[in-house]
């Protein structure tokens, strides 16, 4: 109980933080419900990992032990791991969002970052390059921050809406930023859950909780061997 009450905590606090940077919502966007609680959180002791993100990180429509945040949480615990799990993830955020609200989150150190952000631009048409430079930029910002946090990009994929070409090299992306820092790659956080009406919710976007357990699973694959 003291683990679930400790990752509420946490989440709950860089809602309040990346709310002052919040863009605007879309109907085009992946939303998730904002949090006006106010918590004041205690330091640890444990070594952090901050999943920073949009509303795929901060488990849309769900509770919040629902999300693969706080599965991955139970995960560590579970094996005795003494990690504490942060979710900064935010409604609608775009890369340039995150990028304008990064400094907030990294007020302490963060052993493990995962970094989960892309997807709202390719749905909205940001032009590609804006989309690669905003994410060079924060992984950037975290190694300045911090020479030995180890980072994890996170893989996304869109639908074919804004077309093949524009499709194709939006996927491109996470790879090429993967390999040229030298950093860990989730190939495609919703691998298996992505397209599968059974596994989200009904704007076809949102992991269910079946759901996010296969996402949590895609990340546990890598964030692992990186924790080890």
């Amino acid at each position: 109980m003291y683990d679930l009450l400790k990752f509420r905590y946490f989440l709950l606090f860089f809602l309040i933080i990346s709310c002052r940077d919040a863009p605007k919502k879309s109907s085009e966007t992946l939303d998730t419900n904002d949090s006006t609680e106010s918590i004041v959180t205690e330091e640890t002791s444990e070594k952090v990992i901050l999943f920073f993100g949009d509303s795929l990180t901060a488990g849309y429509g769900l509770e919040l032990e629902e999300a693969f945040p706080a599965l991955i949480q139970n995960r560590l615990d579970s094996l005795g791991l003494e990690y504490t799990v942060i979710n900064s993830g935010l409604s609608g955020e775009t890369t340039s969002g995150g990028r304008n609200r990064l400094d907030w989150v990294l007020n302490q150190k963060v052993d493990v970052f995962v970094l989960e952000l892309g997807a709202n631009d390719g749905l909205r048409g940001i032009p590609l390059t804006e989309t690669l430079k905003n994410l060079q930029a924060m992984i950037d910002v975290v190694k300045k921050k911090n020479v030995d946090t180890k980072i994890i990009l996170a893989g996304m994929q869109i639908p074919p809406n804004m077309g093949p070409e524009y499709t194709t090299e939006f996927r491109k992306i996470f790879p090429e930023l993967a390999e040229e820092n030298q950093i860990a790659l989730i190939p495609f956080l919703l691998d298996g859950v992505a397209g599968i009406p059974e596994l989200n919710l009904e704007d076809g976007i949102h992991p269910t909780p079946e759901g996010h357990q296969i996402v949590r699973d895609n990340v546990w694959s890598v964030l692992k061997t990186v924790i080890e």
